[in-house]
């Protein structure tokens, strides 16, 4: 398969991109800084200079043409104020899905966060976030040239992966390291049949391969 990620210096997406990579898949990673594309060849992926806050749709559709899969893995980042939680959590997810649709790609994954919702209530930057985060997953969830999934983690955790998860479409809260949070999103780039699912994952006790053929055709 080719895959193209967005996002692709994230700490999820360099994980990702070794396991595609390792499996035989061709990986490219979108970046906004040139000077990131030496992590990414690293990975094994292809490094694709381009700023989904200032990209047109054509753009990111040229870079999008003739992929199996696009896995939507951007974030403004802790750091970062207000208005880039609209311009990237949100505009730039918007973007992407666009681009996807224009470029005739249809299987679809969305890194979103746990508790993203377009009607939630309160004013600091983190409820902004999950505002923008809960928008975008909405748009996307609208389109349906793609066959999408949203995958909601919890908490994420820079622990070493146990490869056991818990994947369903409500968890309730809880830890996931981020190398787990990769290990799931490379079975579901793989698995169409979860197409349509919003899902939510924490630490468990199922196999990763084991969870997300259980979800897969609910």
């Amino acid at each position: 398969m080719r895959i193209v990620i967005a996002g692709g210096h994230g700490q999820i997406a360099l994980r990702l991109e070794r396991l595609l990579a390792a499996r035989g898949d061709e990986v490219a990673g979108l970046i906004r800084k040139a000077e990131q594309a030496d992590d990414l060849r690293e990975a094994g992926a292809e490094p694709v200079v381009l700023d989904l806050e200032s990209a047109s749709v054509d753009e990111v559709a040229e870079r999008l043409r003739g992929a199996d899969a696009a896995v939507f893995a951007a974030g403004a980042g802790p750091g970062s104020g207000v208005a880039r939680k609209d311009t990237v959590d949100k505009a730039a997810a918007v973007l992407f899905a666009d681009a996807a649709v224009k470029a005739g790609v249809r299987r679809f994954v969305v890194v979103s966060s746990m508790g993203a919702d377009p009607g939630h209530q309160g004013d600091e930057i983190f409820d902004v976030y999950l505002r923008a985060k809960g928008e975008a997953d909405a748009y996307v969830r609208g389109l349906d040239a793609l066959d999408w999934t949203i995958l909601r983690p919890g908490m994420l955790t820079d622990d070493a992966g146990t490869g056991l998860v818990r994947l369903e479409a409500r968890t309730g809260r809880g830890p996931i390291p981020r190398d787990d949070v990769a290990a799931v999103l490379a079975e579901l780039v793989d698995t169409s049949a979860t197409a349509g699912l919003t899902l939510e994952l924490i630490s468990g006790s199922a196999p990763v391969s084991v969870a997300v053929k259980s979800v897969a055709g609910n």
